[in-house]
């Protein structure tokens, strides 16, 4: 929503799918699993606003296609100094991303 003319607008997530994952927010930054497209493998995926391609995709996995909302993964989680985002996809390894302008870098030890 544009502030100045209360003016509401759909955005993009890539690969995004509303029933299996919940988006987590930070100033422009949206971090989700997102589906590939034959909804077999699961991403960690960090989008910004404005920009068509995703600023980081990493696969996380086989996809479990189960019936239960929000199932692939729970919601990211954000840290603010440095930028950093968590994902706990919980079949596969806690995965912790440095996100840099328009770039991702991996955390290999998060209690840095």
């Amino acid at each position: 929503m544009d502030r100045s003319t209360d003016r509401v607008s759909q955005i993009n997530l890539p690969d995004f799918d509303p029933f299996y994952s919940v988006a987590s927010w930070y100033r422009d930054y949206a971090a989700y699993c997102g589906l590939s497209d034959n909804g077999e493998k699961v991403h960690a995926v960090v989008a910004q606003l404005g920009r068509k391609k995703p600023v980081m995709r990493k696969e996380l996995g086989a996809a479990s296609q189960s019936d239960t909302p929000d199932s692939e993964c729970p919601a990211p989680h954000w840290q603010r100094q440095p930028t950093r985002v968590t994902f706990d996809h919980g079949s596969g390894p806690t995965l912790t991303f440095d996100i840099r302008g328009h770039a991702a870098d991996v955390v290999t030890d998060p209690e840095e």
